[in-house]
């Protein structure tokens, strides 16, 4: 383990996951030119994005189940061809049902990566490693959303819309040939369980969701993760350009900035992770309740907000997608390795389905808007997105109570197993108690060797 081939594999399955964060990405930064192209209305135009996520959220237990059977390789090779499939379904539509197709092989394609690439990790690196290894795995993944915003941009301003889905597709290609040639399910001589039958497989998937724990982590990821996603995939770009009067360009940079604050905040997130394994749930909360208020204050400014304002937005929803990661590592501590992707892929469902029913709920509210007259001759003006990003509030609520409802009963297995989790003021208060003992040793220390 921790072998310098344990880091190409993984290498390679970042940059599997980069190419399909850039695939799943790249539909919504062009959302203005597939309203013009496909004559869409703001609902038609999220049915793009939530098809996609359909697929993705309605695969993630079949795909946790097919690659503790499959294995890694082969679920990142075949979700590698799907995606490229769907890209250039995409780049050839010239109706709604025909880009909807595309989509829909991008969201099948893409749930097939992310669970398979972290299925590598207990296999090929030490517990100690895996907490910061699965942050970064996130978060090197997002600058495929760097790829989407800048050079697709460009490329979609200058060269339009066939050609530019025709090239996120060849990085898909890439993908799979590398997938093909580097990635290895196992190191070599690893001992390894024979492939699960499907009266296992029930039981593998009955087990993980029986466990506290891994519940959990559904509702950490349901409630921490969709923010940044109905953003980024879908109604950011319409936001700040149209509602908020932001050029493109500027639009372009604060998406842009998203991606580097998850890239830095991740690597943070994770070490505080492995510091900290009993406050996991809590750094989640701190973070869905930093959202909310900077959500309130945004919707709640008379007028468009002010560039600073909209930049400490993106900080805090780009915090939003490390913090999700915290959900998996609920998965991989109480679960067995043997239903490692099955627990992961039951935790991967929360975010996205959350983040499906926000980004549709919101274009079907802006439409109803428009129908009404309440938003005028604009579709996405500022008052009417003032109505329709409120619906995020209901969902961070009331993922938070699911979120406080099961960790009681995680503290409380906790608790029978012998592992007492301390209220927060206690546990901050012995540990500036040991510090202090720690400092004070350390000083004697030094005075006896004097």
């Amino acid at each position: 383990m921790d072998t310098r081939r344990a880091w190409w594999v993984w290498g390679i399955g970042v940059f599997a996951y980069l190419a399909a964060i850039t695939q799943r990405t790249s539909f919504g930064v062009a959302g203005l030119h597939a309203t013009e192209r496909f004559d869409a209305t703001a609902a038609a135009l999220s049915a793009f994005t939530v098809v996609q996520l359909l697929v993705y959220a309605g695969l993630q237990i079949p795909v946790g189940l097919m690659v503790d059977k499959f294995g890694s390789r082969f679920m990142i090779t075949g979700g590698a061809a799907l995606m490229c499939a769907g890209q250039v379904q995409l780049a050839f539509a010239s109706s709604v049902p025909e880009g909807l197709l595309g989509r829909l092989l991008v969201g099948a394609g893409d749930a097939m990566t992310f669970v398979s690439v972290l299925r590598l990790l207990p296999a090929w690196f030490t517990g100690k490693r895996i907490p910061l290894l699965t942050q970064l795995t996130g978060q090197f993944g997002q600058l495929g959303q760097l790829i989407s915003t800048i050079p697709f941009i460009a490329l979609l301003n200058l060269q339009g819309w066939t050609t530019s889905f025709l090239s996120v597709a060849a990085l898909a290609v890439l993908a799979c040939v590398l997938a093909v040639t580097v990635i290895r399910d196992f190191p070599e001589g690893a001992e390894r369980d024979l492939p699960p039958t499907l009266r296992q497989t029930r039981l593998s998937l009955v087990e993980a969701w029986k466990e506290p724990g891994t519940r959990l982590g559904l509702w950490s990821h349901f409630t921490v993760q969709f923010a940044g996603n109905v953003f980024v995939l879908t109604w950011g770009y319409p936001f700040l350009v149209s509602a908020q009067g932001q050029p493109p360009a500027v639009a372009s940079a604060l998406m842009s900035l998203f991606v580097v604050v998850a890239l830095v905040s991740g690597p943070m997130i994770g070490r505080m992770v492995a510091r900290h394994p009993l406050r996991r749930s809590t750094m989640v909360l701190l973070i869905v309740g930093a959202t909310a208020l900077a959500w309130l204050v945004v919707l709640a400014y008379p007028g468009p907000a002010p560039l600073w304002l909209l930049v400490a937005l993106i900080l805090v929803l780009a915090v939003g997608g490390p913090g999700s990661m915290i959900a998996f590592d609920f998965a991989r501590t109480f679960n067995p390795i043997r239903r490692a992707g099955t627990a992961t892929g039951i935790v991967n469902v929360g975010g996205f389905v959350s983040a499906l029913l926000v980004m549709f709920g919101i274009g079907l509210t802006l439409d109803a808007l428009y129908a009404s007259g309440f938003s005028g001759s604009n579709l996405y003006a500022l008052d009417s997105f003032r109505i329709a990003l409120s619906l995020q509030f209901l969902f961070l609520a009331g993922g938070s109570l699911a979120m406080l409802t099961v960790r009681r009963r995680v503290r409380d297995r906790l608790a029978e197993e012998g592992t007492v989790v301390l209220p927060l003021r206690t546990a901050l208060a012995r540990e500036r108690e040991l510090g202090r003992l720690r400092r004070r040793n350390r000083v004697g220390g030094r005075g006896a060797g004097k």
